[in-house]
């Protein structure tokens, strides 16, 4: 069974001076957090990066990245930790900034590894199923309420647009899309219904 997540988790993990700021998020997020970061860290030394995600055909596409450390000691330790714990559609960012003490190579595939596992034990994974994708539209002055229950779902907007109404894009599963919409009935509505969230 392979699990995935709905909300981002960060700790912060402190070895020999370094500090580790690991984010873990859901991979629709990972791009725009990874920006983000870069500006909210402009000091740090390294922005480590690992994701797993499904792509159209339901094959898992792997990825990460060492960002200046020693090849091997960052990346790929931090994506093996990420299939060992059978994780997918999720991504995570370690902002690293050095103490002025060296870790060694063993040292930071430690420190890495640890970092992650800080943010596991603070995380609630759910079973992964194939989610679509929506957009739903609702006049401004509902906007406290839809997102009071898009709470009680455990969702985030992937993206938000202001025009003359409110447009969510929202990834989720079948049967939450169905207790979502009877939630909002008579708020909100879809416009037109988008393709699963792998399909091109």
């Amino acid at each position: 069974m392979i699990y995935t997540i709905t909300q981002e988790y960060s700790c912060v993990y402190e070895a020999k001076r370094s500090k580790f700021y690991t984010f873990l998020l859901p991979y629709e997020q990972f791009g725009t957090r990874l920006t983000q970061l870069r500006k909210e860290h402009p000091k740090a030394r390294h922005f480590v990066t690992a994701y797993r995600h499904m792509n159209e055909y339901e094959q898992i596409v792997e990825g990460s990245s060492d960002d200046g450390e020693p090849k091997g000691t960052a990346g790929k330790p931090t994506l093996k930790v990420l299939q060992g714990h059978d994780l997918v559609e999720i991504a995570v960012i370690t902002v690293r900034y050095f103490g002025g003490i060296k870790l060694g190579t063993g040292g930071l595939v430690r420190a890495y590894g640890d970092a992650l596992q800080c943010v596991l034990e603070t995380a609630s994974f759910e079973k992964y199923e194939k989610l679509c994708r929506i957009e739903i539209v609702f006049g401004y002055s509902d906007t406290r309420y839809v997102d009071y229950e898009l709470q009680k779902f455990a969702l985030t907007p992937l993206k938000k647009r202001f025009e003359q109404k409110v447009h969510y894009t929202l990834a989720l599963s079948q049967d939450t899309l169905f207790a979502l919409l009877s939630a909002l009935d008579g708020i909100a509505h879809i416009p037109h219904r988008q393709e699963d969230t792998k399909s091109k």
